[in-house]
């Protein structure tokens, strides 16, 4: 730190243009990214279902329909065969087939085993659309053309164009439309406050220095990345979400800090005590973030991990940007930080004041404000205990959207899920025949399709000799294809108790299709999501003791931050879940449900983020601590220091996600709400209230350890000077 701080102040000019050109280097190659994200992500790539579909492609060269089109005329029993529907389904399959990386289309009316092909009124009939390419994004740029060439209604005859590809299309259309206008709400709004927060234009400025450098750097490395593992596009809205919020954080910090040492000290003394101080709170905290999205590693989507990778980027960047140009920018800038005053008086935080005021009031009472704000927040969570946890579908969507329209026809007026079938690979020594038959004895199966026939109700009817399966391959090298057709959506709780009914039928059959892969892609969270928790927790815990050589500050802050993301969750859930304060959030389909990848982004997010204000907080209480005041008057002062800081960094990132609230995507609404709400919740009650309120009732114990970690800190611990 000492050799960063001596360059800062021997050549501030030659630290910030080499910083600021190395960075803006970085940013232009990291743009080369962008081509290479991929829009998925979402599966389990180690589960069976992954397998399934590996062995599908390779083996049986085959996939499942990446587009499902319903043509017909709604609701009029039996005109799935007039002259005018079946016109129009015919000049529909010779246009798709005309376009490029489309290998095959089958028809109700095209195909001789099609006849399944037909919804119960016999109203509507459907066209298989399947793709060549493999990679997500390739099948997807087929879809959009199809979608984008088909008209949704001939004459009479209606088109719905449904299936994975076009939800994945659609869904990825209105988020990227969403954000921009997130954007244009937020970046304003933004601006405007950080120079209220700031009170002068010149110090406004300096969360840009911390930011860019963050969003730059942070771009590079996904883009070295991305050359090893896929990354997801999404990942771009974290890296410059957090690395502007992470900027904003620890702008306020140095710049308050500068601001103190400057009233006191010359410009050099006051860059290098800020950056002894302050500066190495920032590397705390950095460090901290970054370990607790790390977690995030221990899932198998790709998705996650993907935020894993750029989380902990981003968090680097921004701890660099903070640590080597910030200081540079500071000693060129001496008094001048506070050119472009927008507010009188004296910038520098006061001695006392409001939190100051807060903090004694809370610790005459410790106790009953203790108790209170426990049972508010613990009554919060409660409302969490019949959550239900899914993941994304059509009906993230507004209930106009095309995509949405289309499906929710196809669960009117089909009883089955054509074109989601349940897929299974037996292997060859097995009897095929006999294993479909008891399948097809299974509640909500509508048939079983194998090789030589389709069992229904446990009977397995052949196929005549001149019949056929047209367009499909049931045996391969190693295994031979069962195919299930049932009348449960594919992503659905019901879908999933289904797909373990089959897996308990067969110890060696392998079951794959668009249930399975939800339901693998659920186990895979669940499964893995108590090692995240020991990891953010046990990394937590030991960061913060070495940060304070306290034992019990340590728990302290991991509990208040359990307890703040429940109460998060319970109102989450009351809200997502069962479509409450609608108005606040705007319409969406309520589905019962939430989305478990969304809801562990909004966990691992904001912890880090509460981490973060914790680290300021008690920066400054141990930091007067240990100048001799009692810990009654340090966490006055210290709160009076930070909590200026805390709550204008909280109000300003939960603009910057609050504004995603607007998004017509109900995911995207979840985690800018969730993420807004969590962390205002975190900066006013948890640290205004609990935090003053527990360290009143712990008194002396706060710093306390037994002898031997006393030791351990003394030689390893994390000091400000």
């Amino acid at each position: 730190m000492n050799w960063i701080i001596g360059a800062a102040n021997r050549r501030p000019k030659l630290v910030l243009v080499v910083s600021l050109l190395a960075f803006a280097i970085s940013g232009v190659l990291g743009t080369a990214v962008i081509p290479r994200m991929s829009g998925g992500g979402y599966d389990d790539t180690s589960s069976d279902s992954a397998v399934v579909q590996e062995v599908l492609e390779k083996d049986f060269g085959f996939a499942d329909p990446h587009l499902s089109i319903a043509v017909g005329i709604a609701g009029e029993p039996n005109s799935v065969e007039s002259a005018d529907v079946v016109t129009v389904a015919d000049d529909l399959y010779e246009q798709i087939l005309s376009v490029d990386g489309v290998e095959s289309v089958s028809t109700y009316w095209g195909d001789t085993a099609g006849g399944q092909l037909a919804s119960t009124d016999e109203s509507l009939g459907l066209i298989l659309v399947y793709v060549t390419p493999k990679d997500l994004d390739k099948k997807n740029a087929i879809a959009k053309e199809i979608i984008d060439a088909t008209p949704t209604q001939i004459g009479d005859v209606e088109i719905y164009v449904g299936g994975a590809g076009a939800i994945y299309t659609a869904i990825n259309t209105q988020i990227t439309n969403d954000i921009k206008f997130a954007e244009f709400i937020s970046i304003p709004l933004t601006l405007i406050l950080l120079l209220i927060v700031f009170g002068a234009a010149v110090a406004a400025s300096m969360p840009l220095i911390i930011g860019l450098v963050a969003i730059a750097g942070a771009m590079f490395g996904i883009w070295i990345v991305s050359y090893v593992t896929d990354v997801s596009v999404f990942a771009l809205n974290l890296i410059t979400g957090l690395g502007l919020g992470l900027g904003i954080d620890y702008a306020l910090l140095i710049v308050n800090r500068f601001r103190e040492e400057l009233a006191r000290h010359d410009v050099e003394t006051a860059v290098t005590k800020t950056m002894q101080s302050a500066g190495r709170t920032v590397l705390f905290s950095g460090l901290t973030v970054a370990l607790t999205l790390s977690s995030m590693f221990v899932f198998p989507q790709q998705f996650l991990r993907s935020f894993a990778f750029a989380g902990v980027l981003v968090c680097l960047m921004a701890v660099v940007g903070a640590l080597v140009p910030l200081p540079a920018a500071l000693r060129l800038l001496g008094h001048r930080i506070d050119k472009g005053r927008i507010r009188k008086g004296d910038l520098a935080p006061a001695e006392t004041g409001f939190w100051s005021k807060t903090a004694y009031a809370v610790m005459r009472r410790p106790f009953t404000v203790s108790l209170v704000t426990i049972a508010v927040l613990g009554a919060a969570a409660t409302l969490v205990t019949n959550a239900n946890f899914g993941q994304v579908d059509d009906r993230v969507l507004p209930a106009d959207n095309p995509a949405s329209i289309s499906s929710q026809v196809f669960r009117d007026y089909f009883s089955s899920f054509e074109g989601s079938p349940i897929e299974i690979l037996l292997p060859k020594n097995e009897d095929v025949d006999a294993y479909a038959t008891e399948l097809s004895e299974k509640s909500k199966v509508v048939r079983v399709e194998v090789e030589t026939g389709v069992a229904q109700n446990g009977v397995l009817t052949p196929l005549d000799a001149t019949m056929g399966w047209p367009f499909l391959k049931f045996t391969g090298t190693d295994y031979n294809l069962v195919r299930v057709i049932a009348e449960v959506e594919p992503r659905t709780i019901a879908g999933e108790d289904l797909i373990r009914e089959i897996r308990d039928l067969s110890d060696t059959a392998l079951v794959g299709g668009s249930s399975a892969v939800y339901t693998d892609s659920q186990a895979g969270i669940a499964d893995n999501m108590l090692s995240a928790v020991l990891w953010v927790a046990i990394a937590t815990l030991i960061l913060l003791f070495l940060f304070t050589g306290s034992i019990l500050l340590p728990f302290k802050a991991v509990f208040l931050n359990l307890l703040s993301l429940s109460a998060t969750i319970g109102v989450i859930s009351w809200m997502f879940q069962n479509g409450n304060l609608q108005f606040l959030t705007g319409d969406y389909i309520v589905t019962g449900q939430l989305d478990t990848s969304t809801l562990v982004l909004i966990l691992i997010v904001t912890f880090g983020l509460s981490m973060d204000y914790e680290v300021f907080l008690l920066s400054r209480i141990k930091e007067e601590h240990d100048a001799g005041a009692s810990t009654e008057d340090a966490v006055a002062r210290g709160l009076q220091k930070s909590g200026r800081i805390i709550t204008a960094a909280a109000l300003l990132l939960a603009v910057v996600f609050g504004a995603f609230v607007t998004s017509q995507v109900t995911s995207i609404k979840m985690l800018g709400f969730g993420i807004a709400f969590a962390i205002l919740l975190d900066a006013t009650v948890v640290r205004g209230l609990l935090v003053p309120a527990l360290m009143k009732i712990a008194g002396k114990y706060n710093w306390w350890a037994p002898k031997g970690l006393v030791r351990v800190h003394e030689r390893f611990g994390l000091r400000e000077n």
